[in-house]
């Protein structure tokens, strides 16, 4: 059973940049496509951007292209979320996820592992 732990979360000015963690314990993780998601108070969680086991197959959410970028390190058995150009409409808890096989997912019901969470609160 593979299990998920974010890190790097914060307060950040408008503006600012934060880089997100998720390192993977339990699994192959080369093998997983993995994917980002957040939720913000009072809304579903909803996807931020994915990318496959190869590191390839990039895709993101219309309202963070340009601004956010996920890779991974399979030697560290971590995936990555840098985001820049933070606007308060991204404070969410941010949170990565893990499906098999070689293409992530844009549909949350199509990751059976989770992490807890990270916060991240932007400050306008």
């Amino acid at each position: 059973q593979v299990q998920l732990v974010e890190s790097g979360g914060g307060l950040v000015q408008a503006g600012g940049s934060l880089r997100l963690s998720c390192t993977a314990s339990g699994g192959t993780f080369s093998s997983y496509s993995m994917g980002w998601f957040r939720q913000a108070p009072g809304k579903e969680r909803e996807f931020v951007g994915g990318l496959g086991w190869s590191g390839g197959s990039t895709v993101y959410a219309d309202s963070v292209r340009g601004r956010f970028a996920i890779s991974r390190d399979n030697a560290k058995n971590t995936v990555y979320l840098q985001m820049h150009s933070l606007e308060p409409e991204d404070t969410a808890v941010y949170y990565c996820a893990v499906r098999g096989g070689p293409y992530p997912s844009r549909t949350y019901g199509e990751y059976p592992a989770w992490g807890q969470g990270t916060q991240v609160t932007v400050l306008s």
